[in-house]
Order: C-alpha cells, then sequence, then structure tokens
C-alpha cells in the first residue's frame, strides 16, 4: 500500500513512471529476442551438463518480462508486445535475405575479414557446404536465417502460450498465488518453445542424417532443462519486481490493467 507519509505523484509524474517501466521490460524482451535471432547458432557453450546455442543465454528473459508486463499493465499489453517482436523478427530476416540477395564488392575492395579460408569443407544449418573459402556473412546467415524462421514459429506459439496461461492461472487464482502463474505458464511455454525450435532448426539436418537422434535428443533436454532452471529462478526476483513496482507505479495487479 501506499505510504501515509509521501503525498501521491501527480497524474502526469505517475503515467511518466509507468511509461519508462513498461519501455524499460519491452527494451529488455525484445533485446533479448534479437540476440536469440542475431546470435543464433553461431556457437555452442558447454554450461555444465548442458549444451547451448549461445544466443539461447538471453531468451528465458522474454518470459520474465512478459510476465511482469501482464501482471502490471494486463495481458493486452503482453500480446500488443509480442506482435511488435514477431514484426521485428520479420524486419531481421529480410535484412538477412536483403544482405545475401544483394552482389557483394569487388575483391579488391573488401576488407580483410570477409573472406575466410576454410581448412575443410563446412556444412551449414541451411544445407550449404562450402569449400575453400567462404564470406563471414554467409557463414552468419548460414547459421542465423533457418534458425529465425524456426524461433518466429516457436516465439509466437511459446509467447501466446505464455500470456495465455499466465492469465488463466491469474483470473483461477483471483489474483494469487504468483509463484503458480509465473511458473506454472512460463514451465509449459519453455517445452512448447524448445520442442518447436529444436525440431524446426535440426530437423532437417537430422534428416540428412548430418546429426544423430541423440545428438538431438540432448540439444532438446539442454535446451529445456536450461530454460526450465531460468524460469524457477526468476520467481523471487518476480516477486520482487511485482512488490517493488506495484508501490511505486500505484497499480493493483489485481484491478486495474487486467485486460
Amino acid at each position: 500500500m501506499p505510504s501515509p507519509h509521501r503525498p501521491p505523484p501527480d497524474p502526469g509524474t505517475l503515467e511518466r513512471r509507468r511509461e519508462l517501466v513498461f519501455l524499460v521490460l519491452a527494451g529488455v524482451f525484445l533485446g533479448a529476442m534479437a540476440m536469440l535471432n542475431i546470435l543464433g547458432l553461431t556457437r555452442f557453450v558447454q554450461l555444465g551438463p548442458l549444451t547451448l546455442a549461445v544466443g539461447v543465454l538471453p531468451y528465458p528473459l522474454t518470459f520474465l518480462c512478459t510476465d511482469l508486463i501482464g501482471e502490471l499493465f494486463g495481458r493486452r499489453r503482453a500480446r500488443d508486445l509480442v506482435w511488435i517482436g514477431f514484426g521485428i523478427n520479420v524486419m531481421l530476416l529480410a535484412v538477412l535475405w536483403l544482405g545475401q540477395a544483394l552482389p557483394p564488392v569487388d575483391p579488391a575492395a573488401r576488407p580483410p575479414w570477409q573472406d575466410l579460408a576454410l581448412a575443410e569443407p563446412v556444412a551449414l544449418p541451411d544445407g550449404t557446404i562450402l569449400e575453400h573459402h567462404a564470406e563471414l556473412f554467409r557463414l552468419i546467415y548460414g547459421c542465423t536465417s533457418g534458425a529465425v524462421l524456426a524461433s518466429m514459429v516457436a516465439y509466437l506459439a511459446a509467447q501466446f502460450c505464455d500470456v495465455y496461461l499466465f492469465h488463466f492461472w491469474k483470473d483461477l487464482t483471483r489474483g494469487r498465488h504468483l509463484w503458480l502463474r509465473n511458473n506454472g505458464s512460463t514451465v509449459v511455454s519453455q517445452l512448447v518453445d524448445s520442442v518447436a525450435v529444436v525440431s524446426i532448426t535440426f530437423g532437417a539436418a537430422w534428416g540428412r542424417g548430418e546429426i544423430g537422434l541423440e545428438t538431438l535428443g540432448v540439444l532438446l533436454a539442454s535446451n529445456y532443462a536450461y530454460k526450465l532452471l531460468a524460469a524457477l529462478a526468476d520467481t523471487l526476483p518476480f516477486y520482487v519486481a511485482v512488490a517493488v513496482l506495484s508501490r511505486w507505479l500505484r497499480i493493483d495487479p489485481r484491478g486495474e490493467y487486467r485486460e
């Protein structure tokens, strides 16, 4: 509850506060999503027993952000943010396609890092095999373009699943049990996301015999385990953020902005 010893802020100040918090959460959401698609499969890292594409590392932040926006500002703004993110995915894919479609500059005018010598043929995730040399952009394009398409499908399915389940649990519990809607929505949506993105990204490579079923299983299990652990770990930050922000913004999560 607001402190009785402190006068409430004027409506203009309160509105600026709310828009600032929304912009910060939306910025973190869109930044994490863009990092997923730009970094994509350019590197795999070992995080304990988990094998992860580096682009996956910031992705759990997107679910925390949509949960906070849904809790504080309602499901409509959370859904709007998901659609804006999808539009940015489309823009990113269009820029990648355009960069690949346009002719490169004359070899004599290229910077030295644009062309890389290959010691042996390299098979890219999109099925292209490069021999002898490759453009740096071609490597990035081959590692990210297919992943962006996969993430667009997984993104829409998982994010809308998260928003729907979050508010389903919120309505069912009448605004109580933050931990239930935070974890219940994210655990399911992260599973949807992991299955979709791994199967779409690597399904073709598995069908061509380039990776085995065991490798596919390791990627899927690692992907989901990391996201599941991140979802459970953000429960306390979620509680703290809701408590602090709802007071500072003078928002009642059970009433205002329910939709």
